[in-house]
């Protein structure tokens, strides 16, 4: 089943790059108390997800922080260190943690995967971006497989 507004994110856990590396944490520890806008890419270093969707965000950042979002995620089916050379290599900065969901348990918990095997690329999340309050789906906006235009940050800052 696909989650959907005034539905709450699966508790699992994530990894993302802290202080001193790679931490485990989990949905409830990244989402709580927070209004978080969450975008998801097929796979970090593709052309779309270099060239438009995460760029988006980071040249957003500030704007979408300014509508009350707290903090700005991008999740991707892959390892945290691939997701942290991506970020390094689009100058991310802090403008947008990176989430691992090497193991696929998010994505799937959310209902939001795609098999991408026709194309050499197995499983993959499907992309999308969502508004998310305390662990709560507030907006989720979907993308027909092949697609980019509901999950861009212009169009989350049109629906804030």
């Amino acid at each position: 089943m696909t989650i959907k507004p005034s539905d709450t994110l699966p508790d699992v856990e994530l990894r993302i790059i802290g202080e001193k590396g790679p931490e485990k944490k989990s949905v409830k520890e990244l989402f709580g108390g927070k209004r978080v806008a969450l975008f998801a890419v097929p796979g970090a270093f593709t052309a779309t997800c270099s060239n438009k969707h995460a760029p988006s965000y980071i040249s957003h950042a500030d704007e979408l922080k300014a509508k009350g979002i707290d903090a700005i995620y991008c999740t991707s089916t892959t390892d945290i260190f691939v997701l942290e050379a991506w970020a390094t290599s689009m100058g991310a900065g802090d403008k947008i943690t990176m989430i691992a969901d090497g193991n696929f348990e998010f994505a799937r918990g959310l209902g939001l995967t795609f098999d991408g095997s026709a194309f050499g690329m197995g499983e993959r999340s499907q992309r999308y971006s969502m508004i998310v309050s305390d662990g709560v789906v507030e907006q989720l906006f979907t993308e027909k497989p092949g697609t980019y235009e509901l999950s861009s940050a212009e169009h989350m800052l049109q629906n804030l």
